[in-house]
């Protein structure tokens, strides 16, 4: 789990304002994002706002939907400035969300460095 977190941490220390919602099937495993967030480093775990699945949400409905709906439902709730995904999975996004999609690799995930070099790029630009 969480895999390239510490990569990941090394990405965003220049940017302290960004936070991370985490939209992964292990909140529904550990039943809490404040448990899912312990599993990763301080760096990142201390940035954890949300995840994208929360106990007001139907269970079947968000697992018959596309990663990439699930994020947009919310970026639409919580309409942050600006916001970047990362999923390994491009399957069903959005196209309103295709722009703000780094596609990682399904195996190196952004440990891939072209995927690294499109995230700090995009980090960047924002």
């Amino acid at each position: 789990m969480f895999e390239h977190a510490g990569l990941l941490a090394q990405c965003l220390a220049p940017y302290p304002a960004l936070r991370i919602v985490l939209s992964t099937s292990w909140v529904r495993v550990f039943r809490s994002v404040r448990k899912v967030a312990r599993r990763l480093p301080p760096e990142l775990r201390w940035r954890v706002v949300g995840a994208t699945f929360h106990r007001r949400m139907d269970p079947g409905w968000f697992r018959s939907v596309p990663r990439g709906v699930q994020v947009w439902g919310d970026v639409c709730r919580r309409r942050p400035d600006a916001w970047l995904a990362l999923d390994d999975d491009d399957a069903g996004w959005p196209a309103v969300c295709r722009a703000h999609l780094v596609h990682t690799d399904p195996v190196l995930g952004i440990s891939a460095l072209a995927v690294l070099a499109q995230l700090q790029a995009r980090l960047a630009a924002m």
